[in-house]
């Protein structure tokens, strides 16, 4: 469903541009044509000025701008909508990471007695070490945690519980 909708959102904003694009370039063209018109002379040499007045913009230009505008709104709304729905889902599921991601801490800090290494932690969010580090890194701040490195260098968090 959300691929129709981007074809349509994208198809109506070509298309809306497209004829009011269309519609300023026949404007701009009836405007240039006008200044360039030079007067007919009679067969005697005068000059005849005729008495009609032509209209500056044609019909086809009222038409396309008619149905250009509407289109081109109708698009441009149907895009705005669904970047909003999406920056809405992307926040959504941040949220739940986010919310997954404190569920395990706070367990894991319930069952090992307030002490944390990065690779139990990523083993059990299924983060990258890279991502579980920082996210300890922010937590220990959070809660002003104490590091204890082993032997081996890995290090080790301890939290008060």
């Amino acid at each position: 469903m959300k691929t129709a909708e981007k074809l349509a959102a994208a198809w109506l904003l070509t298309m809306g541009f497209m004829f009011v694009t269309l519609s300023a370039a026949e404007v701009f063209n009836k405007t240039t044509m006008e200044e360039s018109i030079t007067l007919p002379l009679a067969w005697d040499g005068s000059i005849e000025f005729s008495t009609t007045n032509t209209p500056v913009i044609d019909n086809t230009a009222v038409e396309r701008l008619i149905f250009g505008i509407p289109t081109l709104t109708l698009g441009t709304w149907l895009a705005l909508g669904l970047y909003r729905q999406s920056r809405q889902e992307k926040k959504a599921l941040n949220q739940q990471v986010s919310d997954r991601l404190q569920s395990i801490f706070y367990k894991m800090l319930q069952e090992n007695h307030g002490r944390i290494t990065v690779l139990g932690f990523a083993m059990q969010s299924q983060l990258p070490a890279a991502h579980a580090r920082q996210y300890l890194d922010e937590k220990a701040k959070d809660f002003n945690a104490n590091f204890k490195v082993n032997e081996e260098g890995a290090v080790s968090y301890h939290f008060d519980v």
